[in-house]
């Protein structure tokens, strides 16, 4: 599991370290606000990822965790479920 939900996250070329036997899950959808990433940037990300290892040992979460601090995040339950679902709609558009 990485996080690369902001620019401070870097470039995906460590990507090319991970041993052959590994999975990789990228944490692109932000957890820390409630605006929501779109398909066609996710899918993107990935792709760009995909140039450093191969697609099928990639997959997709929300970065850490909807309260990755001690007072939480201010997202709202519901902007959380659309994440969520977020994750669903862009993996079944990546790997059907």
């Amino acid at each position: 599991m990485l996080e690369y939900d902001d620019a401070r996250s870097g470039s995906f070329a460590p990507l090319s370290d991970v041993p052959e036997d590994k999975f990789v899950v990228l944490g692109l959808i932000t957890t820390k606000s409630p605006p929501l990433e779109s398909v066609k940037f996710l899918t993107q990300r990935v792709t760009e990822a995909s140039r450093y290892i191969p697609l099928k040992r990639l997959g997709l979460s929300p970065q850490c965790g909807f309260a990755s601090s001690i007072i939480g995040n201010k997202i709202a339950p519901e902007d959380q479920r659309r994440k969520l679902e977020l994750v669903v709609q862009t993996t079944h558009e990546l790997w059907g």
